[in-house]
């Protein structure tokens, strides 16, 4: 394949399969907070964060990790103030004491951080204002979780950088992914040039799934799904999916490998790919490049849609654990291609209503459809052009889907956060 578009998709993979620490929303908002305190040098007396709907939609219920089990914008903004390390990026919390939380409590009580609504923005944004007596300080993050696009100190621009994306907020590398050159990719990859980001990404959301199946966090949807269903290869893929889920949004401190700034995604990628190749007998080597392929589709159609939206983002990562698990079954690129047909086709509408304990079941549903959709496929069964958003081809069909979850639920999503917030 050509050696640019090989680079591309290394270096996306590279950029998108990185450790976090919790639900990546409440985790950029402690990011930005701790890198303005950074900036000025000192404790801030009061912390103002300005924040996109997606943003508050996905911190309102979710669980911040090493928190104490608390919940919220404020804990979140104060926690990555009082004991953030900002240069570890998404794994910012991970070294907070317990004195941390308990000061953090204790000024979130005080009033010490004041939640905005930011109308306006792109729905990846958030800005953290800090004032300390006669100095200031000021974060900006946009597009990406941890991507500052502007810092400020007593009213003077430090830096500034919106460079590196499109209008809507896309990374221009992935302007270069398409269904067909991902699947040559997969095929082609010099498996070195992927296995560390791969076997930490195997690694690491294995372990948090463990973890969950315990039974111990949230509403168990996977402990519940594997003592139904773990008799079956297709109930266990849901099942440890959904365990991971169930601890992450529940508070557990245990990091995962994200795709597409989710660790829901990454995971609903990652565990139905590795039971499959578990129960199927395959070797390493196979297990790494059906990820790779998995992780490459998920990008692919999340791209069109936005990082933060309606749309529920197990769609797109399930999508692509099933497109991993065909290719791994000797499926051909038609039949990948029906298999993104069919699941997108089924469960495209899902909504996201925010980060909270339910996720784990709508990442449950999305791995079933996706397992299901592959099995139509590999039957020859697919949806067909002009049925409902079903495009001429599969480029076509990820581009109607995708203009569908990020304008046509534009409203949805407005929609969804004045019920949340109670307007």
């Amino acid at each position: 394949m050509d050696q640019k578009i090989y680079e591309s998709y290394v270096a996306i993979l590279r950029h998108e399969l990185v450790p976090a620490l919790g639900c990546t929303e409440p985790i950029a908002i402690a990011f930005a907070s701790a890198k303005v305190r950074e900036v000025m040098g000192c404790m801030p007396e009061h912390l103002t964060a300005y924040l996109s709907g997606n943003i508050i939609k996905n911190v309102k219920s979710v669980v911040v990790p090493n928190s104490g089990g608390e919940r919220g914008i404020e804990i979140a903004a104060t926690l990555g103030c009082v004991g953030g390390d900002a240069s570890m990026d998404f794994e910012v919390l991970t070294r907070v004491t317990p004195e941390d939380i308990a000061l953090a409590k204790k000024l979130v009580h005080e009033g010490f951080c004041t939640a905005k609504y930011a109308e306006g923005e792109d729905n990846l944004y958030i800005r953290i204002d800090a004032v300390c007596g006669e100095k200031t300080a000021s974060v900006t993050v946009e597009h990406e979780h941890t991507h500052i696009t502007k810092i400020e100190k007593d009213g003077v621009t430090l830096f500034c950088d919106r460079g590196g994306f499109t209008t809507g907020g896309e990374s221009k590398e992935k302007e270069t992914l398409n269904v067909r050159d991902i699947l040559a990719f997969a095929e082609q990859v010099k498996v070195e040039d992927v296995r560390p980001i791969l076997e930490r990404q195997i690694r690491l959301n294995t372990a948090i799934s463990e973890e969950g199946l315990k039974g111990a966090y949230g509403e168990a949807v996977g402990h519940t799904l594997m003592a139904v269903e773990g008799d079956r290869v297709e109930g266990r893929a849901a099942a440890r999916a959904a365990a991971g889920s169930d601890a992450r949004m529940n508070g557990c401190s245990m990091p995962v490998v994200i795709n597409s700034g989710s660790g829901n995604q990454g995971m609903t990628i990652t565990l139905p790919v590795c039971e499959y190749a578990k129960t199927w007998g395959k070797d390493e080597e196979t297990l790494l490049r059906a990820l790779a392929l998995a992780n490459l589709i998920s990008v692919h159609i999340k791209r069109h849609i936005g990082n933060l939206s309606a749309f529920c983002g197990a769609v797109s990562a399930g999508c692509g654990a099933a497109c991993g698990i065909a290719w791994m079954d000797g499926c051909t690129y038609e039949q990948i291609c029906m298999t993104i047909t069919n699941t997108l086709c089924n469960v495209g509408g899902m909504v996201c209503d925010g980060a909270k304990s339910s996720c784990a079941a709508k990442i449950a549903s999305a791995v079933n459809a996706g397992t299901l959709s592959y099995r139509m496929a590999k039957e020859g069964h697919a949806f067909q052009p002009g049925e409902g958003l079903v495009g001429r081809d599969i480029e076509e069909t990820i581009e109607n889907i995708g203009r569908m979850g990020r304008e046509g639920m534009h409203a949805t999503d407005v929609e969804i956060l004045n019920i949340m917030v109670g307007n």
